[in-house]
């Protein structure tokens, strides 16, 4: 259980992949966590089929990315409104995406979940929210004939685009509406004359058909200028008949799984945190899924928040630090929102639509524009706000191989119990002094990197440090260059800064 009084630490409604990777953060920090679901099992539908680089890194961070890569499959493939770019030369170890059915992400996470300990409540959706000055009171409408209330320190709402928790915490959600309507199933198509069609472009739209397994498919078909109802139900025979009016055919189409429907609607929660109630994926953030961008931001959202409400629910930092959460993520979304806009729009049907696919086209041969969004749609380019001129601070920190004096390892290998990580890559007696007084919550680790430079997306080639400050999340708080003194003073500064106040008497001038 959590504090005295509380039920838990924090409660997290949802448990999609967002919620149970932001509760698999919280536990692995110690935090007692319950997540509360208004479905009453999983549905099996999957809407997102994979997961981009800088998702399959956080997971490898945390020591679990070998349970997905063995159910799932690498697949050189990505694009930007179905303009193929080309990733081969992006430096990650997993600079192509995975190809996994939401539903299998999940079920992983969920297992995770368990593993850890974390408290999955189903069929319990939100219906109120009270806050004071020492927790957050969640009613909740059950199966049971009488309301449930639960207690915690904070409530996380992961509870989809359309989100309860949102709507009850008064956020606002402005943003662009639907201009189109999209359907999506997965069915049987035995009249299909190809493995695959990807993107399709007709007058009235386009469509897709994705191989899944063995006889069944993906079939997404996108209709421009009508709106369909968001509160109807989405039917088969619509898909069908979608699918007549694009293709000229239904391919066979027959016995599916489950059909869903999606627009290019484009909105964003104006702020992430309302007191004691935050923010996480969907509910604070939905976009036309071009690119497949989704759940990565959902799963990168989750990852930023986890240690920082962590820290605060141990007392160990300022609530201050959780507005650190929308400082960084809510740019992050933004972008997001702006290029699928932009690949919404290139999508549409016409012919000056045609030219201006063409035409940008043409300027993926370029590798400063494949990097450029090849960065964007894969996450590994993001650089958080930071008073630094140092390359590496703000981004995420490259995996380089590391020797230590028990053996041969990699960074993102020091980062599997979820703590920071002060590398020390010189043996400073400076910074290990400094490191001492956060000896509680920072692991000192000293070795050493055989590669004199290291790769950084966007910038290129540099020399390796002589220290890096990692956060949890694997972006760099602080760095000290090689041939000079480390500035031990904006190191004390970071650790601060991120990691709360030293004990009493432990910090030194």
């Amino acid at each position: 259980m959590g504090h005295a009084g509380m039920d838990a630490d924090v409660v997290i409604a949802g448990a999609g992949p967002t919620g149970l990777m932001l509760a698999c953060e919280l536990r692995l920090a110690g935090v007692d966590v319950l997540v509360v679901e208004r479905l009453p099992e999983r549905t099996g539908e999957s809407r997102a089929g994979g997961m981009h680089s800088r998702t399959l890194e956080v997971l490898d961070q945390r020591g679990v990315l070998d349970r997905f890569l063995a159910v799932g499959e690498l697949t050189p493939v990505a694009h930007f409104s179905g303009l193929w770019l080309d990733l081969d030369g992006f430096e990650s170890r997993y600079p192509h995406p995975l190809m996994l059915p939401q539903s299998a992400i999940e079920r992983l996470l969920e297992e995770w979940a368990a593993e850890l300990g974390v408290r999955l409540r189903w069929s319990a959706e939100v219906s109120g929210i009270r806050q004071d000055g020492t927790g957050v009171e969640v009613e909740l409408s059950t199966a049971e004939a009488a309301p449930a209330t639960v207690r915690a320190r904070y409530l996380v709402g992961c509870d989809g685009g359309r989100s309860t928790v949102r709507k009850l915490s008064g956020i606002g959600f402005p943003g662009t509406p639907a201009t189109m309507t999209a359907l999506l199933g997965d069915v049987e198509l035995p009249g299909l004359p190809e493995e695959y069609i990807f993107m399709r472009r007709c007058p009235g739209g386009h469509f897709s058909a994705i191989a899944l397994e063995p006889g069944w498919h993906r079939v997404f078909t996108s209709e421009y200028d009508h709106v369909a109802d968001r509160d109807e139900p989405a039917t088969f025979e619509q898909l069908r008949e979608s699918l007549i009016r694009l293709a000229g055919t239904d391919y066979g189409m027959h016995n599916p799984k489950w059909i869903s429907r999606f627009g290019d609607a484009a909105r964003q929660a104006s702020q992430y945190r309302a007191g004691r109630v935050l923010l996480a994926g969907d509910a604070a953030h939905i976009h036309y899924p071009a690119g497949g961008q989704g759940l990565n931001i959902g799963v990168q959202d989750a990852v930023n928040l986890g240690w920082k409400l962590a820290l605060v629910a141990r007392g160990q930092a300022p609530e201050s630090l959780l507005d650190s959460y929308h400082a960084e993520r809510h740019p992050v979304a933004e972008r997001v929102l702006h290029n699928t806009r932009a690949q919404a729009a290139l999508a549409r049907p016409g012919t000056q639509t045609d030219a201006l696919r063409e035409l940008f086209g043409s300027l993926l041969v370029f590798d400063d524009v494949n990097q450029l969004l090849g960065g964007m749609i894969t996450g590994l380019d993001i650089r958080y706000p930071v008073d630094s001129d140092h390359p590496l601070v703000g981004r995420r920190v490259p995996d380089v191989d590391l020797k230590t004096p028990d053996g041969d390892t990699w960074v993102y290998a020091l980062l599997h119990p979820a703590h920071p990580v002060l590398l020390d890559l010189r043996g400073s007696v400076e910074v290990a002094a400094v490191a001492d007084a956060w000896a509680d919550r920072v692991d000192l680790v000293e070795a050493r990197s055989e590669d004199d430079h290291w790769p950084v997306p966007a910038v290129g080639e540099i020399p390796a440090p002589a220290a890096l400050l990692i956060r949890p999340d694997g972006h760099v708080a602080w760095a000290a260059t090689i041939g000079s003194a480390p500035d031990t003073s904006g190191l004390r500064g970071a650790l601060a800064t991120w990691f709360g106040p030293a004990p009493r008497g432990r910090d030194i001038a």
